[in-house]
């Protein structure tokens, strides 16, 4: 058995245990990631960029040579090999989670109770949701399933592909720590400054990537295209923008707009705006429907591209 077939057997794997069990209640591997990540930020935290670059360096790093260490003790074995893939993918690829968060706020929106909805959101996102109205909150969620399709699902699997089990845990590694440190607040605007430096840099594929497959697999893929071309530059975030770009255009609704982050006001521009309507909470599902054919899709491009690049490589 090859490598890329072992790592696809594994990968196809994973993503089906993701499918099927969702993530762990208790003891995820990224939640331990994260306090190991918060205890090295305890030791390390200056005010200062190269504190943070050390810091960025150290977890990300550690994650990358973790992996790297575990696919060559388990090398001799092709099952376990397939195993240790699976496991990887499953504990890194967040999609029937991202389902299941934005799911329950729809239905808490749905039935009109909005403070159920204001009390699940901060678990998908860093809205402040006392901020927020109904309409509000849907439109945050439809945003969020779009983005984290990208950061939760297809670019773990750009970067599996790439680089198997050390891209996968580097990954996840990276996009945490931004999550983490990459935000503007007071005490990471220079800290997280490396961190979000370098989750923009490995989020760039696999953003592209799911703008692609959104406008593919979307409702309206001419829509998705016009929106995408249109509007993605407008984005302060150079991947949230395709992506949030081409998810408004396909399903036909306008994102974007004023946010609240942490009570930093935002005024973002509005993506789509020329010819998409507001959300409505039935739009929820209908984002997780999307994502999930394009994390479907990004399994097979994904695979199908490691195995034509091995094989030319031969």
């Amino acid at each position: 058995m090859g490598a890329d077939r072992t790592y696809a057997y594994g990968a196809a794997a994973g993503v089906l245990g993701d499918l099927l069990l969702g993530d762990p209640r208790r003891g995820h591997p990224v939640a331990v990631f994260g306090r190991a990540a918060t205890a090295v930020e305890g030791a390390l935290w200056h005010d200062h960029r190269g504190w943070g670059a050390v810091h960025t360096a150290v977890c990300a790093g550690g994650a990358v040579a973790l992996g790297a260490l575990a696919v060559r003790a388990v090398r001799p074995s092709r099952t376990a090999s397939v195993a240790l893939t699976a496991a990887a993918t499953w504990a890194v690829v967040g999609g029937t989670s991202l389902a299941r968060e934005a799911r329950t706020i729809g239905h808490a929106l749905a039935v009109g109770d909005v403070e159920a909805a204001r009390a699940r959101l901060p678990h998908l996102c860093g809205r402040d949701p006392q901020a927020l109205d109904a309409d509000g909150m849907a439109r945050a969620v439809v945003e969020s399933v779009a983005e984290n399709t990208s950061d939760a699902v297809v670019g773990a699997l750009v970067w599996g592909a790439v680089a198997g089990v050390p891209g996968l845990l580097g990954f996840r590694a990276v996009n945490t720590l931004d999550a983490m440190v990459g935000h503007k607040s007071p005490r990471h605007r220079r800290y997280g400054w490396a961190s979000a430096r370098l989750d923009d840099v490995a989020g760039w594929p696999g953003a592209r990537l799911t703008a692609v497959l959104a406008t593919v697999a979307g409702p309206d893929p001419r829509g998705a295209l016009r929106a995408w071309k249109a509007d993605a530059r407008k984005h302060p975030s150079p991947n949230a923008g395709p992506v949030e770009a081409a998810f408004a255009g396909a399903l036909g609704v306008r994102l974007g707009g004023t946010l609240s982050y942490g009570g930093r006001v935002e005024h973002r521009p509005v993506l789509n705006g020329g010819t998409g309507r507001p959300v409505r909470v039935t739009d929820i599902d209908r984002a997780v429907r999307l994502s999930r054919r394009v994390g479907l899709l990004a399994l097979g491009t994904t695979l199908a591209a490691r195995a034509l690049l091995k094989g030319r490589g031969k």
